[in-house]
């Protein structure tokens, strides 16, 4: 009597934990869902007055002068996000690769929490930073008449998005199974070969995860890039040409513009655009990691 009562309170128990744990998802889905909603209703209002082919057609984002072009701030937030990738990536699995391969266990306990406190600095003192120290070095090192650009932007979120992509590219690594290792070693495989022929194709889901993550965090960034880009809302000519981005251009204009404007929707329109990119870079990932795994 004493075993089926306590079968039974564990089998309720279960069913408990389940059914919490399935709210949780699914409050979680009703907050996109939400937040998705709000974007939409506030961009439907916006195109009500402003034509898409105004909205994508415009170059400049320019609302004093009824100019709500979006290219110039998708320029500025793409240039940046591109520029931080070309300089993280390589860094980060590069990191990611000596930590779980070459390092010593005292080297790694040393320099992994360092690499990883990166993620702790606040991102208005990276901005900062970048304004003082970043910034002049452009100036002197390419002779640029203005360090508040797009490379100054792209350098500092390279370094805010390094933490993710070597925590997760590391795991990825230390994860693939001794026995692939073992196996290349026999077969007369130098480390270097059996890390570029066995441990990192076996790792690409994984890596790739870290690299989309680490994209994430530098399309999403907002107060760095807010202080270091110079903000001009103009189309992009290059590293070396000053640009806002959307989450820029939404904090410096948000607070100022009169509630229910055109302008005011118009930045929920922007939102929106952020918002379908984010979730196109994440599906896009998921549809190449779950590829590469088919083929392993």
């Amino acid at each position: 009597m004493t075993y089926r009562s306590g079968n039974t309170s564990r089998v309720a128990l279960d069913r408990i934990m389940q059914m919490v744990f399935q709210a949780s998802g699914l409050f979680c889905i009703a907050i996109l869902g939400g937040i998705l909603l709000m974007l939409l209703f506030n961009s439907v209002l916006f195109f009500a007055k402003v034509p898409l082919q105004s909205f994508f057609g415009e170059l400049t984002w320019q609302p004093e002068y009824d100019k709500y072009g979006i290219w110039s701030l998708l320029a500025g937030t793409l240039l940046t996000t591109l520029g931080a990738m070309v300089i993280a990536v390589p860094i980060g699995i590069g990191t990611a690769v000596y930590l779980s391969e070459y390092a010593s266990p005292s080297v790694r306990s040393l320099l992994k929490p360092a690499v990883e406190m990166l993620a702790a600095v606040p991102s208005v003192v990276i901005g900062f930073i970048g304004i003082v120290v970043v910034s002049p070095a452009i100036m002197m090192l390419t002779g640029a008449s203005n360090g508040l650009n797009a490379l100054n932007g792209s350098v500092l979120l390279a370094i805010m998005a390094l933490p993710t992509i070597v925590a997760v590219s590391e795991d990825a690594i230390r994860a693939v199974p001794t026995v692939l290792r073992e196996a290349s070693y026999g077969l007369g495989a130098t480390k270097w070969t059996t890390l570029r022929m066995v441990v990192v194709p076996a790792a690409y889901p994984g890596i790739i995860a870290a690299v989309m993550l680490g994209m994430g965090r530098a399309i999403g960034e907002t107060m760095t890039v807010l202080m270091a880009t110079g903000n001009a809302a103009a189309f992009p000519k290059g590293f070396f040409s000053p640009v806002r981005t959307i989450t820029a251009n939404i904090a410096i204009e948000m607070g100022e513009v009169p509630f229910f404007s055109v302008h005011y929707y118009g930045l929920f329109a922007t939102a929106l655009v952020l918002f379908i990119l984010s979730f196109a870079i994440n599906l896009l990932a998921e549809r190449v990691v779950a590829r590469i795994r088919r083929f392993q």
